[in-house]
């Protein structure tokens, strides 16, 4: 049997209706796939203050929980552990997003999502997101 790993992640949306994607930094798990800001919930956390903490961690803004709208959820078995993900829309935060963690941004139109290399438990995400924008 395999652990399940709780991890979140936010499709944070501009005004213009683009998501901010980061791309993993070379040298880790995964180096260079795009995917969705968020990450680990830690023991004890709830799914969206975990949001709200790696938010601010990973890209530097802030936001509430009022602020997140639950979306849809990714369950994909990778080696060693099954990762069950929640993906929340957020149209409201403070700061300007920027990398804090040796990470790439980028702002992407839904429709451009396919063209970017992904872990593979961020593509079920892509249609869901791209249909409900």
């Amino acid at each position: 049997m395999t652990d399940t790993v709780l991890a979140v992640a936010a499709a944070l949306i501009d005004v213009d209706g683009r998501v901010l994607m980061a791309r993993r930094p070379e040298g880790g798990s995964m180096a260079g796939l795009w995917e969705f800001p968020g990450g680990k919930v830690e023991s004890g956390e709830s799914p969206e203050a975990a949001l709200i903490r790696e938010l601010r961690e990973e890209v530097g803004v802030d936001t509430w929980e009022s602020c997140l709208a639950p979306l849809t959820f990714a369950s994909h078995g990778y080696d060693g552990f099954h990762l069950l993900m929640p993906l929340y829309a957020c149209r409201k935060w403070n700061g300007q997003p920027r990398p804090r963690e040796g990470q790439e941004l980028r702002w992407a139109r839904p429709a451009d999502l396919r063209g970017l290399p992904m872990p593979p438990a961020n593509a079920p995400l892509i249609a869901v997101l791209r249909d409900w924008l």
